[in-house]
């Protein structure tokens, strides 16, 4: 029985098939000794090494849904006194790679895997996912500022950020925002820009994935959703 080389590594390396393409193409791939190809096959049994090292085989990947307090990092590195979020975890689920970003002032769902074609695609602005988070700001939001970033956009320094807007209450400080794009707290800058302060940002749902009854620090196993 053979397989798709590329997707061997995705499944085994916890990355997408075309991160595994470029190890292939860098020469860092070997099958049985010999330097693998693009779009090579490889048969059971074979030896697969990357950089030298031998692909330990795995039977399944994995898929936890975190509810990620505020003040953990979504890093393997602690920041300062900061800790990270593989601190919540077991040991056995430190391998996993967070699906995205919540910074260290956020917090709510975080989906982490060790599948990189699901990663790429929960992430990549062209397969569409959206994100909904509830937020609250420091002051109450002017009616006219709420339809330039619902209606028009507000201008950033790496593009246009448009979001979707609908209010929790009748102070105007608390909103449920709605998104699809997923740049780097996209956001605190888009409401910093018109002169607010995002004091609270919390995502409940990405994708087909919520946090369901989820407390602070607790995760659990999801099923991927195709």
């Amino acid at each position: 029985m053979s397989e798709r080389l590329n997707k061997y590594l995705a499944f085994h390396l916890g990355i997408s098939r075309r991160e595994a393409d470029t190890l292939i193409e860098k020469g860092s791939v070997m099958v049985n000794g010999e330097s693998a190809i693009l779009g090579g096959r490889i048969e059971e049994g074979q030896a697969v090494t990357v950089n030298g090292k031998t692909i330990t085989e795995k039977q399944a990947y994995t898929y936890i849904a975190l509810n990620k307090p505020i003040g953990y990092v979504s890093s393997r590195k602690q920041q300062g006194d900061n800790p990270t979020l593989y601190s919540l975890l077991p040991q056995k689920y430190h391998t996993l790679k967070p699906v995205g970003r919540l910074d260290k002032d956020s917090s709510g769902l975080l989906l982490l895997t060790d599948d990189g074609d699901f990663a790429y695609q929960m992430t990549h602005p062209k397969f569409y996912k959206v994100k909904t988070y509830n937020i609250t700001l420091d002051t109450a939001l002017q009616p006219l500022h709420q339809q330039m970033i619902s209606d028009y956009g507000v201008q950033l320094e790496d593009g246009p950020s448009k979001l979707s807007l609908e209010r929790q209450d009748d102070s105007r400080l608390n909103w449920v925002v709605t998104m699809h794009e997923g740049r780097n707290r996209q956001i605190r800058r888009t409401f910093a820009a018109l002169g607010y302060v995002v004091t609270k940002l919390h995502r409940t749902s990405f994708g087909p994935y919520s946090l369901h009854s989820l407390k602070p620090g607790e995760f659990e196993t999801v099923q991927v959703v195709r």
